[in-house]
């Protein structure tokens, strides 16, 4: 005798569907959660000669000290005339 297959389960194309479901929010909370961390940071950027950019560097660097505001360099490149531009990243406040 030869049964005709009943659909028990759901369907490959409901399990599809589910899955993407599952993905995009997962993909929606990280995205989430990376620009309320991205939101932290404050970010200078500047560009001046060479000694100049070593003592604007030197003064937000004594001025947000790291281990409070954790300050760094975040980008640096050095311009065709000689200049450098750089991002200076840091916490607005130490808690």
């Amino acid at each position: 005798m030869i049964r005709s297959a009943s659909r028990t389960g759901p369907s490959p194309a409901d399990i599809a569907r589910r899955l993407a479901e599952r993905r995009d929010r997962s993909a929606r909370e990280r995205a989430r959660s990376t620009d309320a961390a991205q939101d932290q940071w404050r970010r200078e950027t500047f560009t001046l000669p060479r000694d100049e950019a070593r003592e604007k560097a030197r003064e937000l660097l004594s001025r947000f000290p790291k281990a409070a505001y954790m300050t760094e360099i975040e980008w640096w490149r050095q311009l065709d005339d000689g200049r450098i531009e750089f991002t200076m990243r840091r916490l607005p406040s130490a808690d």
